[in-house]
C-alpha cells in the first residue's frame, strides 16, 4: 500500500463552510450542496490527487457526502458516499468514510463487509483534550479467497490552536495528532497531524511515517458556498 493511500484517508476526516448557529455544525458540513476541495500533494509539495466533495441532503440530522477523487492531471479515478450523523454534543462521521477511494475502486467488484467505530469530533474542542479512537475493519471475499484489513485511529490529542493558511484562506485552528495503525498484510504505522477550524472542519494534514518523516500532506484548496 502507497503512502499516498493514507495520504487520501486523512483528507476524507473533512469539514466545510457552515453558518455557526447550529449545535451540528461545527466541524462539519451540515447545509445542503455546500463543495469543497482537498489536494493532496507528496512531501516535495507535488500534486498528487484532488478529492471534491458535496453535500447531498440532510436529513434526521444526517447529511450524505459525495466524494469524487482525481488524480494530478484531473481524471476521474472513482465516486464514493458516506454519512456525518449529530449527536447534539458534536458530531460523528461514519467509519466508512477511513475507507480509501483509491481502495474501493481497486475492490469495487469484489463483496466487501465492513464494521467499525466513528470518527467523532465534539464541539468543544479545547486544547489538552483527548478524542475517543475511531477504526474500520474490511473483510474482502474474492471467490472462496478472504482478506482482511485493519485501520486504527488511536492516541487523538489536541495540542495547541495555530494559524493556518492554505489557498483557501487563513484559519484560526485546533492542531490535532493521533496515530494511525493500518494492516492489510503488513502492518503499517503513520503519524497523524491536522489542523481543525470551527466551522470549517480540517483544513490541512500531515502524514508522517514512524522514523517521523513526511510522507505528504493535503490542504482545502477550495471552497463553495
Amino acid at each position: 500500500m502507497k503512502p499516498n493511500i493514507i495520504i487520501l484517508l486523512c483528507a476524507l476526516f473533512v469539514g466545510s463552510l457552515v453558518d455557526g448557529q447550529n449545535a451540528c455544525d461545527s466541524y462539519f458540513p451540515f447545509k445542503k450542496d455546500i463543495q469543497f476541495e482537498i489536494t493532496s500533494y507528496n512531501p516535495k509539495g507535488k500534486k498528487e490527487s484532488v478529492a471534491s466533495y458535496k453535500v447531498l441532503n440532510i436529513e434526521n440530522n444526517t447529511a450524505t457526502i459525495e466524494t469524487q477523487v482525481s488524480d494530478d492531471k484531473g481524471k476521474d479515478l472513482t465516486t464514493s458516499t458516506f454519512q456525518v450523523t449529530c449527536n447534539g454534543d458534536g458530531i460523528s462521521i461514519d467509519f466508512k468514510s477511513l475507507m480509501n477511494a483509491e481502495l474501493m475502486k481497486q475492490y469495487k467488484d469484489v463483496d466487501l463487509e465492513m464494521t467499525g467505530t466513528n470518527l467523532e469530533f465534539p464541539n468543544d474542542l479545547k486544547v489538552g483534550q483527548t478524542l475517543n479512537d475511531a477504526n474500520l475493519k474490511m473483510t474482502m471475499d474474492m471467490g472462496g479467497m478472504k482478506m482482511n484489513m485493519t485501520v486504527d485511529i488511536t492516541n487523538r490529542k489536541v495540542n495547541a490552536k495555530e494559524s493556518i493558511t492554505t489557498p483557501a484562506g487563513t484559519f484560526n485552528c485546533y492542531a490535532i495528532s493521533s496515530n494511525s495503525e493500518t494492516k492489510m498484510g503488513l502492518k503499517m504505522m503513520f503519524e497523524i497531524k491536522e489542523w481543525v477550524a470551527e466551522g470549517m472542519g480540517v483544513i490541512k494534514s500531515e502524514t508522517y511515517n514512524k522514523n517521523g518523516k513526511l510522507m505528504g500532506y493535503t490542504e482545502l484548496t477550495s471552497i463553495n458556498k
